[in-house]
């Protein structure tokens, strides 16, 4: 039994004895805790603020490596400018720049941070006095938590009605945040620039009979019964050596630009020379390889890969020539004439048979497709998400040992045990920063590799697409951090206290439960610090990546193309930042009414992370990679409810626990069981009314779309009025409300709105009409679909511009997405490299061509790429210029 209680008992230490006291609850532990995580935030808060005007490669890529449109103001380089910046700028210029993921995300955050400081304001007025005046005589932070009111005093219906009020306006919150999302995710849904892509309305088809794969025809005439009909079909082909070739060729391209990069500079540097002593030049020897297992025949490195390019490169074009020869797999990707036949498709039941066609995802981008998944048979993907789900339950229970022991390890009792830490006894300061900190640490560094692992899970599993993938890590990960960071590592040290205290006092258990519950309140504070403090200034100075910026140029960067790569802006860890904020949630909310301390610093987590994502989404992170319409955000609402649950379960055992107290105690508990029936019902409301139209495009929005086209480019009005373009508020009106109406009742709005234009007689609301304030809903045409070669994971063509057999080559496999031309990308447009160039050209049969602009070497002998230099519009007119001439070739 004690090396059960050992193993698990994690980051809470014991108290049995003088020398191992336990300090977890001492306000020296807490302020100690507190002054480290505070010194260490400020000053790496501190560097940032030195750095970021020095190092726009790490702070502000953004602001030149992504296409115009969406590049952000400049920041002035004062230390603190970059904060009432970033606070200014409208969340219609985020929408505009970074899209509607990365605004519901910081929408989520903010609403979070609002709610943290309405109840945290609330319970210092409210409970916390009654914890403070409390006649239970405990001390340190105990002193200040729920365990400090007598169980029998009526004190305690102070904290139900506390609870119970933060549950009703967190329930009011949820439904007008998802009311607003549901305006929002449809407005986005049938906006001209989505509606024009070709990917939103086309649905991947998984799992098509081979009879229907092979026979085209009759696959057209099934989805034909949708809206519209279909424009073009596309069954997917299999054909695995043409991938290897593919791959081979751009290994081989990759080598070549490096060598020739590597000659260049040798070149440039033998030439600097050579004018320097007034010698002639001479063109050092070209760089040899070994042709076959003969180690004494020897070729020109550049003839000889420009040949095996070649070589390649035949390959393909005969492929593209005979793709209908390829074996097809049992996937298609439908293209609808219309979006709303394609949102139909995916909710309708395609086939009678188990399993046929049964996956169906709308809106589907080609780059986004893990398309090895593809063939995985539905029973073999059923059975290996029985198995990943199995193995993802044993990782969690598993984790639950590893944590509990690396915890032990740096735990105090443990460490005062060995001959070197015996100084530790007695030495509070130490102590306290021991048990306040380090056990913390411990367990956040142990989770951070957490998400790789389920990641790979879910690829096992067969999921068909990366955004897929990231939409049910999150569910996933938060169940795996609340199992094992909330209910095991923080809060079963107190049930295993009272576990153990009760074998020998039975009688005493009612006691122990509301004495030993609320002092897990310190564990959840310092895990809590460790996040708001560490965990923010860790994500604004960007370490990694600050190192990784400069690294890797210097050491892996050898060409142009592989120093544009490494400039791009790194993508932000949706599925891992969701559900770890969904857990700070949890803990603030369930030990709202506990320990009201902890409400504020849940605040402050919120408030410093919402501050520093709207710098990040600004001017760091790439945003481009995960585009699902805000899709997060429901699931982070569904996440918030299961806070809620666990909480009002929390306050109903509370309340048992103090049965003992009389009539009031039945009352109390009638009362935390009514809470629970509440929430059920607020969660039965919220399952019937908004989720159905989250995931696909109703057809009533799509109706009221064709008979008005203009509704779809008007902001939405989120208070459920008509619909009727002619009666819709003022476009500032209508942001008024999607910003406020979920925090405030709309009468207030309204109030404060006739207010505010009051006080400004002279002003005159324009509606669209005004430049400035359209500025963030006035999209140009390619805000959701711009091709963007650094950043988008697709090209979404527009449709009416694009012809079937371009559809047709986008929407294939990469493998057959594949030209058959190769373009090198190097710092060879000096004269000096003209015969270079020729050859090269020469031994690549006409499938090299080479792109010289853009990049050149520096009087260092470094090569230089030029961040704006538009390499994708480059590539595409040689090969443009290559086929004209082929064709004019041909015609002779």
């Amino acid at each position: 039994m004690d090396a059960v209680v050992n193993a698990t008992s994690g980051l809470i230490p014991s108290s049995d004895s003088d020398d191992t006291k336990d300090t977890s609850n001492s306000v020296v532990t807490f302020l100690a805790s507190l002054t480290i995580n505070i010194a260490v935030a400020l000053l790496i808060f501190v560097i940032f603020c030195i750095l970021r005007p020095r190092l726009r490669r790490v702070y502000a890529p953004r602001t030149y490596a992504v296409i115009k449109d969406k590049r952000p103001e400049p920041v002035s380089r004062g230390l603190f400018s970059w904060i009432p910046a970033v606070l200014r700028v409208p969340d219609t210029d985020i929408i505009q720049q970074s899209g509607l993921d990365t605004y519901m995300f910081l929408r989520s955050i903010r609403t979070m941070f609002i709610m943290f400081g309405v109840i945290s304001i609330a319970s210092a007025v409210s409970i916390l006095p009654v914890n403070v005046l409390g006649t239970m005589k405990l001390t340190g932070l105990n002193s200040l938590s729920m365990g400090n009111v007598d169980p029998r005093s009526n004190w305690l219906w102070v904290h139900i009605g506390f609870f119970a009020a933060i549950v009703w306006w967190s329930l009011w919150n949820i439904v007008g945040e998802l009311r607003i999302y549901t305006h929002l995710r449809m407005w986005w849904l049938t906006h001209p620039n989505t509606v024009s892509k070709a990917g939103a309305s086309t649905v991947l088809v998984s799992n098509v009979p081979k009879s229907l794969a092979n026979d085209e025809s009759r696959l057209r005439d099934l989805f034909s019964m949708f809206p519209g009909g279909i424009r073009q079909m596309f069954v997917n082909r299999m054909c695995k050596k043409l991938a290897k070739t593919v791959h081979t060729r751009d290994k081989l391209v990759t080598q070549l630009e490096k060598e020739l990069t590597k000659y260049a500079i040798k070149c440039k540097k033998l030439w600097s020379k050579s004018q320097d002593t007034n010698s002639p030049y001479r063109p050092p020897s070209r760089p040899t390889a070994r042709k076959g297992w003969d180690i004494f025949a020897k070729v020109d490195l550049f003839e000889h890969l420009a040949a095996e390019i070649a070589t390649c490169n035949r390959f393909i074009a005969k492929s593209a020539k005979n793709m209908d020869t390829m074996e097809r797999q049992s996937s298609a990707l439908v293209m609808f004439n219309q979006q709303v036949g394609a949102h139909m498709a995916a909710q309708t039941v395609l086939d009678y048979r188990p399993f046929s066609m049964g996956q169906v995802t709308a809106g589907v981008n080609p780059d986004d497709i893990i398309w090895s998944n593809l063939e995985i048979s539905p029973w073999s993907r059923r059975i290996r998400g029985y198995v990943t789900f199995a193995i993802t339950v044993g990782l969690t229970l598993l984790w639950t040992i590893i944590a509990a022991a690396l915890s032990s390890l740096v735990q105090v009792k443990s460490l005062a045990d060995f001959e070197a830490f015996k100084w530790l006894r007695g030495n509070s300061v130490v102590l306290g920063i021991f048990s306040g900190v380090v056990p913390s640490l411990v367990l956040a560094l142990l989770m951070s590799i957490l998400p790789d692992i389920l990641r790979l899970l879910l690829y096992i599993e067969g999921t068909t697409t990366r955004s897929q993938i990231k939409l049910r890590m999150l569910h996933r990960l938060f169940f795996f951090q609340t199992w094992n960071v909330y209910l095991v590592t923080i809060f079963s040290s107190s049930i295993f206290q009272i576990a153990i205290k009760s074998v020998s006092e039975p009688g005493k258990i009612v006691e122990l439960i509301q004495t030993q519950v609320p002092q897990s309140a310190t564990n959840i504070l310092t895990y809590v610090l460790l996040l708001a403090f560490i965990g923010a200034a860790k994500e604004i100075v960007q370490g990694v990546p600050l190192a990784l910026r400069y690294l890797v140029p210097k050491l892996f960067a050898k060409t142009p193309r592989m120093m544009l790569k490494a400039e791009q802006p790194q993508d932000f860890k949706w599925e891992a930042a969701i559900p770890t904020h969904s857990l700070i949630f949890l803990m603030g909310f369930s030990y709202s009414f506990i320990a009201p301390i902890v409400n504020w610093f849940v605040m402050v987590y919120f408030g410093l992370f919402y501050l520093i994502y709207r710098y990040q989404f600004l001017y760091v992170y790439n945003d481009s990679t995960w585009a699902t319409g805000g899709l997060s955000f429901p699931k982070s609402i569904k996440q918030m409810l299961v806070s809620i649950y666990i909480s009002e379960v929390y306050l109903l055992l509370m309340m048992v626990a103090k049965l003992h107290a009389g009539v009031n105690a039945i009352m109390r508990i009638v009362v935390a069981a009514g809470l629970i029936a509440v929430t059920v019902g607020a969660h039965l409301y919220i399952n019937e009314v908004y989720m159905p139209a989250i995931n696909h495009l109703p057809v009533k929005r799509a109706a009221d779309v064709e008979r008005t086209p203009a509704l779809a480019r008007e902001f939405p009005d989120v208070l459920d009025r008509s619909g009727d373009i002619e009666k819709m508020l003022p476009e500032s009106q209508r942001c008024a409300y999607a910003t406020f109406s979920s925090l405030v009742p709309a009468f207030v709005i309204k109030l404060v709105l006739r207010l505010t234009q009051s006080a400004k007689p002279n002003a005159v609301d324009n509606g669209w009409d005004d430049a400035e304030e359209t500025r963030g809903f006035a999209y140009d045409d390619q805000l959701f679909g711009q091709r963007q070669t650094r950043l988008s994971m697709a090209d979404w063509q527009p449709l009416a511009t694009s012809s079937n057999a371009y559809l047709a080559r986008q929407f294939a496999s990469p493998e057959l997405r594949a030209r058959a031309v190769s373009n090198l990308w190097v710092p060879l447009g000096d004269v000096l490299f003209e015969d270079l160039r020729r050859d090269v050209e020469h031994h690549g049969q006409g499938t090299i061509l080479f792109i010289t602009q853009g990049t050149d070497i520096t009087k260092a002998f470094k090569v230089h790429a030029d961040t704006d230099f538009e390499l994708d519009h480059a590539e595409s007119s040689n090969r443009a210029d290559l086929y004209k001439r082929m064709y004019n070739k041909e015609t002779e």
